[in-house]
């Protein structure tokens, strides 16, 4: 009998476990080494609050009619504030790769033993977890090529590509008849995956406007969210007929589709443009998206940190090893890894176990209380990030995981629970109830805001090889905790592996604290020139 519990925050993967061989557990979806010159400083990115633009910024309004001089946000002024709205509809589409991910996330849970047992390797946990795992493997070769893909195709077009695997490997997978053919459309998902989380927050903080992108940008985890519950939903049909699994890995088929369709009328990066010298492009796409009014301020922007000739396309991976692309990476790498050994997949682990205890067996019940859950931390993380800001949503986001809010509340119920076993019928109650308040927490700050502030961090120049390292650490981290959890909690016992993941969260929040500077509210560009030695040493 399989208990599956789901993970569908941001980019976080699947755990399942299993009765019949404990040991198994799987995580799908960093730390690769790097080593840095000795010009490298470990330090807090200081960023001035207001800091004056060099001269050579300074904006002169351009002619344009006062009509039309009025950003969308600006023209409803008197009522609701509609300013995301035409960039919403791209967005959308560009979410519907992290709805690929959530659905893929999901769709192996309930399956996997009418799967097993249909193509011959049923008892094998060998097998059953390679069928699961080896997405792993193609979303890190998955991430660590995209970062060459975007900066040579731009995000638009890398997007449409990239659902060749996603659409080949799922239909590969519904039609498999052996083991082979299944594990090889599992490693064609994974790579389309691999791309596409490093894809979205890129093309998201890069066209959504700057008031709104935190809200926008919070879409990837809803999205993930939503395809995970869709995905247990649809599975509910495979209780009845053992065959319905390949009915699902070809539905998983038709959201690639749809991107691929909605692709070819979105637009694309107006960074991306001016950086590959379509000057007139960017314009258009500046004009539809932000208003008139931002266009010659937006392109004196793009041109300050770009050279705008095609030449910033051709960047390389040894300039992560230069400032201020090595501190960044190192945050982006450092950030993922510090989430994942925070404990989420650990608690989410014990959490189908817990559901077990109190009679919950199945598996799509206990996923989708999991997932609803997520779902309204991402909803809450939308509404506070461009509010509160990334900074002190992801502070105290980790502190709550260890001492201060609800998460640590929620992580001291779980140890409490495990060590004190009193009354067994409270005990249950408590772990479930610390186990729901740990997730939402999560969801609100270290899931969304790891994965958004990343790109707002790096440079116009190198900000999709710094994703695509920063990713292939969270793989890599998560692969390792996922292999380890089980050894860990019989070696030690449960209580202090998860006083570990609060000794994480602390350290967590500390680094965010010292490391991490506030994004909210500034342009990309903005942020680039502060961080950047250069243009601080041009503007003194």
């Amino acid at each position: 009998m399989w208990v599956a519990t789901v993970n569908p925050v941001g980019t976080v993967p699947a755990i399942i476990n299993t009765r019949r061989n404990p040991k198994l557990l799987v995580s799908l979806p960093a730390s690769l080494s790097c080593r840095f010159d000795g010009r490298f400083r470990v330090g807090k990115l200081n960023v001035p609050a207001a800091k004056k633009q060099p001269k050579d910024l300074e904006i002169r309004e351009p002619d344009i009619p006062e009509s039309e001089n009025l950003s969308v946000s600006e023209k409803n002024s008197e009522g609701s504030d509609f300013g995301w709205l035409p960039a919403f509809p791209h967005v959308l589409i560009a979410s519907m790769s992290n709805f690929l991910f959530g659905y893929h996330i999901g769709v192996m849970n309930g399956p996997i033993v009418s799967i097993a047992r249909e193509l011959g390797f049923e008892g094998n946990s060998i097998l059953e977890g390679l069928v699961v795992s080896i997405f792993i493997a193609g979303a890190f070769i998955g991430s660590i090529s995209s970062g060459s893909l975007v900066d040579k195709l731009g995000c638009r077009r890398t997007f449409q590509i990239d659902t060749i695997p996603l659409i080949l490997g799922a239909i590969l997978s519904a039609q498999a008849h052996s083991v082979d053919e299944i594990l090889w459309g599992r490693f064609l998902v994974g790579l389309g995956i691999g791309v596409n989380t490093v894809l979205v927050p890129i093309y998201i903080s890069e066209v959504a406007p700057t008031k709104y992108r935190g809200s926008l940008g919070a879409l990837c985890q809803i999205g993930t969210c939503l395809g995970i519950i869709s995905s247990l939903f649809l599975a509910i049909p495979s209780d009845n007929d053992p065959h319905w699994w390949r009915m699902m890995l070809y539905i998983a088929s038709v959201p690639g589709f749809i991107l691929t369709l909605g692709m070819q009328f979105a637009v694309d990066s107006p960074r991306w443009l001016c950086k590959a010298g379509k000057l007139d492009d960017a314009k258009s796409v500046i004009r539809d998206l932000w208003g008139a009014s931002e266009v010659e301020k937006a392109v004196k922007e793009f041109q300050s940190v770009s050279k705008n000739d095609g030449s910033d396309l051709n960047s390389r991976w040894f300039e992560l090893l230069e400032e201020p692309h090595s501190r960044v990476a190192f945050i982006g790498g450092a950030l993922f890894v510090l989430q994942q050994f925070a404990g989420i997949n650990g608690v989410l682990y014990f959490s189908s176990l817990t559901f077990q205890d109190v009679g919950v067996t199945n598996g799509a019940l206990a996923s989708s209380v999991v997932g609803l859950t997520n779902l309204a931390g991402a909803l809450t993380a939308l509404y506070l990030i461009d509010k509160q800001g990334r900074r002190k949503l992801l502070i105290g986001s980790y502190l709550g995981m260890c001492v201060v809010s609800m998460q640590a509340v929620s992580m001291f119920l779980v140890v409490y629970a495990i060590n004190f076993p009193l009354d067994e019928s409270l005990s249950h109650n408590l772990s479930i109830l610390g186990t729901v308040l740990y997730i939402f927490t999560f969801a609100i700050g270290a899931g969304p805001v790891t994965g958004l502030i990343i790109p707002e961090l790096s440079s116009t120049r190198m900000r999709g090889k710094i994703m695509g390292f920063s990713f292939t650490s969270h793989w890599v981290s998560n692969f390792l905790v996922g292999l380890f959890f089980l050894d860990l909690v019989e070696k030690f016992g449960v209580a202090p592996v998860y006083a570990s993941f609060g000794g994480f969260s602390l350290l967590a929040a500390i680094f965010a604290k010292y490391f991490i500077v506030e994004t909210k509210g500034r342009s990309l560009e903005e942020i680039e020139m502060s961080l950047n030695p250069n243009f601080q040493a041009r503007d003194k």
